[in-house]
């Protein structure tokens, strides 16, 4: 068993609070030592209640599992003998109502793009079957609900 930690911090500062038009700009930390702005999203709450640049808790959800799918995708690619030189994602995820018509996370689509080095690239039936794996070893996909697709 392991354990992961991450402290969140928020300040009020001089803004009321009562009224509820503070800010919900606040910091995550890591045990790295990587300090990242957050906030809620300007789609949930609109600016300037929200900090645009600030990462929001929808987008570190769809990069969390995005990031996973990747970890193993190239520990799978290595493996197997394949060289990967870049690999991207433009992954999306959709707020919508699940069937017991709340607000969630519904579907998120993974949309990686491999540029591989090497002699002999997989075929796309290895490169597919190379994908599938990540997917079912992710521990992030394996701990949500939602639907995650990966489309090549």
């Amino acid at each position: 068993m392991s354990a992961y930690g991450a402290t969140i911090h928020w300040q009020r500062g001089e803004a009321a609070f009562l009224d509820g038009r503070f800010s919900r700009g606040h910091v995550w930390r890591f045990d790295g030592g990587a300090s990242v702005p957050a906030s809620s999203s300007p789609h949930v709450l609109p600016l300037p209640l929200s900090v645009e640049e600030g990462v929001d808790p929808e987008e570190a959800f769809v990069a969390s599992l995005s990031s996973c799918h990747m970890l193993f995708f190239l520990l799978i690619a290595c493996k197997r003998g394949f060289v990967v030189d870049d690999y991207g994602d433009e992954a999306i995820g959709v707020m919508a109502r699940n069937a017991e018509g709340k607000l969630a996370m519904t579907q998120v689509t993974l949309r990686p793009r491999v540029r591989y080095g090497g002699a002999a690239p997989p075929s796309r039936d290895v490169e597919r079957a190379m994908h599938d794996e990540a997917h079912h070893r992710c521990f992030i996909a394996s701990s949500v609900k939602s639907a995650v697709t990966v489309e090549l």
